[in-house]
């Protein structure tokens, strides 16, 4: 069996900790057993692995979170990255592309498909397991979750199963689909034993396959990428779930949530202060996420959420947080901080001054052993000074050691780069125009050690 986690997202519900390249899903923020930290992603992996249900998991993502997940996940896990964002079917059909082509599953292989960010438990997992067994047994082609729900909710889809006839493993054909209705119509679905879609689906490959080769036949898993575009930008609840003539759904009654947004994620967090933060007697369902390095104080707040970063701060109360979706977009004009493959780096300063001239500054640090790529800017210069560590800097191909206190100058149009030999720390001072993260180019370099 393979398993196909879906990790999209454009990081809007929870700003300021989550921006376009650290999703709700990275942020670290669940407490295990052992009083560690782990984010959705990893706890979703993890239980994953404790489940017994498959070694064989790949991650459907954009291409700016690969950075991120590589740093969380390791090589645990194969990565699928999608050119741009097109929605959840041209997503499953390029994840598809790439077991078949790619990996070289059989047309028989099941394939289950799930969100990477449920908070849930072990009986999740277990149905899973069963709808993998209903695609073996060909109770249906396609066969989903469906959450039983507990409350006429307007955000979620729903499925109306046929209700008099269960099949194997208790599972059910699928009467209809109804899109987020209202509250009146979702409690006439409910009195009609309507689950809520729970975007888990289990099928054969090479049933996928087939509608993906209605807009893409290719003939090597690069070439369906090359040609992402040309599949519709729809869901996979339509554009599938909807359309099949063979569906059947498995109920699950357990545990399951969606931290997507400030209210629901506070009710999971085992702490009301995580970072540096002091609260006063007089708070009351109140959580404060520090990330900055500036102490905060509260007090006298009721049933309010306090998050700081270096996108931005929010004070908000609970219940009108969802709202917070609407003014990200004119909050931040870009990413504050970035998780790396190298390691990351968080903006200080971003000033345009009078006379038209922008700089931006930046703390990056790279762990021990990983570097910068060689690369060369085209409309900016730079100048590095490092706080910690020690590394190895080329310029234009020649290599010396630098180490704290050192600053080295890096003008435009000339190739750069940097290796950490422990874990180093440097500021960055940008100068030009426009300073964007787009203005790179990069080339090979053979490190001398």
């Amino acid at each position: 069996m393979q398993l196909v986690l879906l990790s999209g997202g454009s990081g809007k519900r929870l700003w300021p900790l989550s921006n376009n390249a650290r999703s709700k899903q990275f942020l670290p923020l669940l407490e295990k057993e052992d009083g560690t930290m782990e984010s959705m992603v990893q706890r979703v992996v993890r239980q994953v692995r404790e489940a017994h249900l498959t070694d064989d998991i790949t991650l459907a993502t954009n291409a700016s979170q690969l950075d991120i997940i590589i740093n969380q996940l390791g090589d645990s896990v194969s990565v699928v990255t999608e050119p741009e964002r097109r929605d959840t079917f041209p997503a499953i059909a390029l994840a598809s592309g790439y077991l078949k082509l790619k990996k070289g599953c059989p047309d028989d292989e099941v394939v289950v498909i799930m969100p990477c960010d449920p908070f849930t438990e072990s009986g999740y997992f277990e149905t899973i397991g069963k709808m993998v067994r209903c695609v073996e047994a060909d109770v249906a082609e396609l066969v989903l979750m469906g959450i039983t729900p507990t409350y006429p909710s307007e955000k979620y889809g729903y499925v109306v199963p046929v209700t008099d006839h269960l099949m194997a493993e208790g599972s059910m054909a699928v009467s209809k689909f109804t899109e987020k209705p209202n509250v009146e119509r979702a409690k006439e679905l409910l009195a009609m034993g309507a689950l809520w879609n729970g975007g888990v689906f289990a099928f054969r490959l090479g049933y996928m396959m087939e509608i993906a080769q209605r807009y893409v036949k290719a003939d090597s898993f690069e070439e369906m990428r090359s040609r992402y575009s040309e599949f519709p930008k729809i869901s996979f609840d339509y554009e599938v779930a909807e359309k099949a003539d063979s569906v059947a759904v498995l109920p699950y009654s357990g545990q399951w949530k969606d931290l997507g947004t400030w209210n629901t994620l506070t009710d999971e967090l085992h702490h009301h202060i995580i970072g540096n933060a002091v609260m006063g007697p007089r708070c009351t369902n109140t959580h404060v996420i520090n990330e900055l390095q500036y102490p905060i104080y509260v007090d006298g707040m009721e049933g309010t959420v306090i998050a700081a970063s270096p996108d931005g701060i929010i004070v908000c109360r609970k219940k009108y947080t969802e709202d917070i979706k609407k003014a990200v977009d004119h909050l931040t004009p870009r990413p504050m901080y970035e998780e790396r493959r190298w390691g990351s780096y968080r903006v200080i300063d971003d000033t345009t001054y009078a006379d038209g001239r922008h700089s931006l500054t930046k703390s990056l640090t790279i762990n021990a052993g990983k570097n910068i790529s060689y690369q060369v800017h085209r409309h900016r210069s730079e100048a590095w000074t490092i706080v910690e560590g020690e590394g190895i800097f080329v310029l234009d191909g020649v290599e010396r050691k630098v180490g704290p206190g050192e600053t080295v100058v890096i003008p435009v149009n000339h190739y750069h780069a940097l290796k950490a030999l422990t874990t180093l720390t440097f500021i960055e001072v940008q100068t030009g125009n426009p300073l964007v993260e787009e203005d790179i180019e990069r080339s090979e370099w053979k490190w001398s050690e």
